[in-house]
């Protein structure tokens, strides 16, 4: 409020008051005062980028999408050498099935992950503690009824719009909500649930975003996995 009151020019207002309640102010001071020069220090700063959530959630979406590439790969090169007279894949296949990668993708998944996940997630994280914040049974079911209903649609209207939009096919994203959205969002209720009831249950705030990204890993694996039945 110093920092509000000096620009606003409240000090002069509010310096009796102040001297009235310098020992209060004082107590109060020593319970706070790293906190609130923390605070300040944001405020005055404007918004500060999740530099490490945002790398988090890069690194770990560039692994699930490297995950789906090579489980892809490696689905079509074993029904190759069931028509063939070889038993296992020889170490050319096994370059091949690296060679082959798509980085593009990768880069498309990665900066996802990056500029837009992991700031955003950790942004709504935040916004549910300080709205939510006694872990009591109620406000965690809460949480998890919110991370569903909002942040679930929310990340999969972003990611459709993000791969058309990479790929200039950002016309077709009508259809690819027709068609996809709604699949992807139920087979995600069955996966995301338990997992974000272990989210707002067990872990604290600040690695939220890497346990939720260390899920797409799974997830990616387990969708990739199912798509290609």
């Amino acid at each position: 409020m110093d920092a509000l009151g000096g620009f606003w020019g409240l000090n002069g207002f509010n310096h009796r008051r102040k001297k009235n309640n310098s020992s209060g102010d004082r107590r109060n001071q020593r319970k706070s005062g790293s906190s609130d020069s923390v605070d300040v220090s944001r405020d005055a700063a404007g918004y500060q980028f999740p530099l490490k959530q945002a790398v988090t959630a890069g690194a770990l979406t560039f692994t699930g999408d490297t995950i789906a590439q090579l489980s892809g790969r490696w689905k079509k090169r074993a029904a190759a050498l069931k028509q063939s007279s070889s038993d296992k894949p020889d170490q050319e296949e096994l370059w091949n099935l690296f060679s082959e990668h798509d980085w593009v993708r990768a880069l498309r998944m990665s900066t996802y992950g990056f500029l837009l996940y992991g700031p955003g997630s950790y942004a709504w994280y935040q916004y549910l503690d300080r709205s939510l914040p006694k872990p009591t049974a109620t406000n965690i079911v809460l949480k998890v009824l919110l991370n569903q209903v909002i942040l679930g649609p929310s990340v999969i209207a972003v990611i459709f719009a993000w791969n058309n939009l990479w790929l200039g096919k950002i016309s077709e994203l009508g259809n690819k909500y027709q068609k996809d959205a709604l699949p992807t969002l139920l087979y995600g209720f069955r996966f995301w649930v338990p997992v974000s009831i272990l989210n707002f249950w067990v872990v604290p705030l600040q690695a939220r975003v890497a346990f939720m990204s260390m899920g797409s890993v799974f997830w990616n694996f387990y969708l990739s996995s199912t798509l290609s039945k």
